[in-house]
């Protein structure tokens, strides 16, 4: 089986390995090489990981593994912003693509659900040392970023200065919009240009999909200490 990969050094102060044809699957390492060499365990855990969700998995047979990388970014040397974008990501999301998005998001929310859902108000406020966030920071987070991935497209219509302050009734409110515009962006074409970084419809389905996966990882490891 094909991967094809992109790396990028120093995104989140890390290298990263984003495996481009499916969203919510990446791997993190010390440098560009170890994020690669994390990519095949990467690969099974999201095959994994989708099995759980469905009897009907695309990804049912990864027979053999060739990781690929087609694309590297890396961070500028005098400590601007990355660019945070890859060729690939000009490229439109496929009816299928967004119909298999549209259940990674599903699945990634009922599991962020299921294990914030169990938390106290106390254990939810918790603050732990080193972090900048409480898990129910972590929640409000999610839900904010996905609101500023969608202004990138113009697609916060409704969502900028209307947001829930319950963040269990923000995250929906935010994901219901994302899951209203996704199918409209199969086949379009359109790069957009915000600040001086490019944004496409595939680049916000791979952000979205990572930066909830990513989270959700982090409230487990942060479950250790409640």
């Amino acid at each position: 089986m094909l991967i094809k990969v992109g790396s990028e050094n120093g995104f989140v102060e890390k290298s990263m390995a984003w495996v481009f044809d499916h969203p919510g699957c990446f791997a993190y390492g010390v440098d560009d090489k170890e994020a690669i060499l994390r990519v095949p365990q990467a690969m099974v855990a999201y095959q994994e990981w989708i099995g759980k969700h469905t009897d009907e998995s695309w990804l049912s047979d990864l027979g053999d593994f060739d990781v690929r990388l087609i694309e590297a970014l890396e961070k500028p040397e005098d400590g601007t912003h990355a660019p945070n974008w890859f060729r690939f990501d000009g490229q439109s999301l496929s009816q299928i693509e967004v119909e298999q998005g549209l259940k990674i998001l599903s699945w990634s929310r009922t599991d962020l659900l299921e294990i914030v859902t169990s938390f106290s108000d106390q254990e939810l406020d918790q603050t732990f040392e080193g972090e900048r966030l409480s898990i129910r920071g972590i929640v409000k987070h999610i839900a904010d970023a996905e609101t500023w991935y969608l202004d990138r497209l113009g697609l916060a219509d409704g969502l900028k200065g209307h947001l829930e302050k319950d963040v269990f009734a923000r995250i929906l409110q935010v994901r219901t919009r994302t899951v209203e515009v996704l199918p409209l962006l199969a086949g379009k074409t359109e790069i957009r240009e915000v600040d001086g970084e490019s944004w496409s419809g595939r680049k916000f389905l791979r952000r979205t999909a990572w930066h909830e996966m990513d989270h959700i990882g982090h409230i487990l490891k942060l479950m250790m200490f409640l």
